[in-house]
């Protein structure tokens, strides 16, 4: 018989048909029961991590390490001297906890805001609460002032294609989620241009504000002409927007310094625990080192840079070496794209089989509520069985499905495991890239559960008998 090498061969007759498929059905359980075992032998482990830093030496540890080093080097945009500090920090306070510790070079953009301020004129005077968005253009030095015309959409935006020439486009677009209504921080700018704007202010992404705006990067368009773009309070857009609609004539100057300079030097920062058995594989735990230019960069993304950290540090003060190699990357230039995470899986791609898990921590350091992952369902039922191991810090233990994160992306794409920490995100965009994310949104008692779990999930998935299934 020529049997298709494209599938397995499956006798014909039914006897011996209903025969394999229940061997091999039995097969599929013992070996979900051996996982579920195996990993369950986990527990013992998971609660001395989980102790260790809930109630012992390293409790409340990731916060003063968060806190010292975002009180010591401030907010940490692309480009700046205050990123170089964050990286040289990070370097000797990994390198001085034992830990093997390595800087990986990376281009990165360097986008610099400079002096800027906006004001209403008319109908009356009112200084504007305003930031720059990140790759902007600047204006002439004495601004840009001129009439505003006020749209809710991109739809209300072409309706109104007719009275947009020479004027500057105030967007107060409705928050509806972040995915969705980033799209305006991002695009505004260029379909403004495209009819004649000369500027763009854009509604602060975010459900709550208290006068705060939000900054952000922004993308212009190839072929279209670049005009200023910054976000205002979502106070500011409304109270122009009523202006507008009682038929007042609105008019706004706007001033920025802002300028794009060459590319700078910059680094992933990079620790870990080699594996004992085969230290090429690698458990990768990330977050990332930048952020904007105002706040302290607290929430984002230092809380995820310091957990990663964190899961290492728990396992070497607990004398544990798994058997694959425990990786934390602390990523350079997230804000902008991922630029430095992109430059990193452009070098290691090559040995994209030995990476088991990629994992990336960017929605806050918030109270732990699942852990979102993306995998095969082989890896699935894997990692079904780890989250049990969590019961302890959280109410219930549930694999959510689909990981986020920017820098892990390209490792998901090309088919490696992702995990991302779901957290109480409620507030996380009330604060996002604005002047609000300071220490002050933290929580010792949240950031340990975070550390813990962190540390639980990676050392258990590198010390298993095998990678997770493709």
């Amino acid at each position: 018989m020529v049997m298709d090498n494209r599938r397995p061969y499956l006798p014909s007759s039914p006897l011996l048909f209903w025969t394999c498929s229940l061997l091999l059905g039995c097969e599929c359980v013992s070996t979900q029961r051996d996982v579920a075992k195996e990993v369950a032998s986990y527990t013992d482990v998971a609660n001395q991590i989980i102790k260790l830093v809930l109630s012992g030496p390293a409790q409340k540890r990731s916060y003063q390490r968060l806190a010292n080093f975002t009180d010591t080097i401030g907010n940490r945009v692309s480009g700046s001297h205050n990123l170089e500090l964050a990286i040289k920090y990070m370097y000797h306070a990994m390198s001085e906890d034992g830990l093997d510790v390595h800087l990986e070079p990376a281009k990165i953009p360097h986008w610099v805001r400079g002096e800027e301020g906006a004001e209403m004129i008319l109908p009356r005077p009112k200084r504007l609460a305003m930031l720059g968005l990140g790759s902007s253009v600047g204006t002439p030095p004495e601004g840009i002032e001129a009439e505003v015309v006020v749209v809710s959409s991109f739809e209300d935006l072409k309706s109104r294609a007719g009275n947009v020439s020479g004027r500057i486009v105030v967007f107060n677009q409705p928050f509806v989620s972040y995915s969705e209504t980033v799209a305006y921080r991002a695009f505004g700018a260029s379909e403004a241009a495209k009819l004649g704007a000369v500027a763009a202010l854009i509604r602060s992404v975010t459900p709550f504000s208290i006068n705060s705006p939000h900054t952000g990067w922004q993308d212009y368009q190839e072929g279209v002409t670049r005009i200023p773009a910054a976000c205002i309070t979502v106070e500011d857009a409304q109270l122009m927007s009523r202006m507008a609609g009682r038929g007042q004539r609105v008019v706004v100057r706007v001033t920025m310094g802002a300028k794009t300079l060459p590319d700078a030097d910059s680094f992933n920062t990079v620790a870990e625990i080699q594996g004992w058995q085969h230290p090429e594989q690698v458990v990768l735990l990330s977050g990332h080192l930048d952020s904007w230019d105002v706040g302290q960069g607290a929430m984002d993304d230092g809380g995820g840079a310091i957990i990663s950290w964190e899961a290492l540090s728990i396992i070497k003060d607990l004398g544990l070496r798994p058997r694959r190699t425990m990786r934390a990357v602390l990523w350079t230039a997230e804000e902008q794209g991922g630029v430095g995470a992109q430059q990193y899986y452009d070098q290691h791609k090559v040995n994209m089989s030995n990476y088991d898990l990629v994992m990336e921590s960017d929605l806050g350091t918030f109270a732990p509520v699942a852990l979102q992952f993306t995998g095969s369902q082989a890896a699935q039922k894997v990692m079904q069985e780890v989250v049990k191991l969590l019961a302890p810090i959280m109410n219930t233990t549930r694999l959510e499905p689909q990981a986020e994160g920017t820098d892990i992306g390209p490792w998901m794409q090309a088919g490696v495991p992702g995990a991302s920490l779901h957290v109480q995100d409620s507030r996380y965009f009330w604060f996002h890239h604005s002047e609000g994310d300071t220490m002050s949104v933290q929580s010792p008692g949240d950031m340990d559960r975070c550390s813990a779990l962190w540390a639980v999930v990676a050392y258990v998935v590198a010390d298993l008998q095998d990678m997770l299934p493709r």
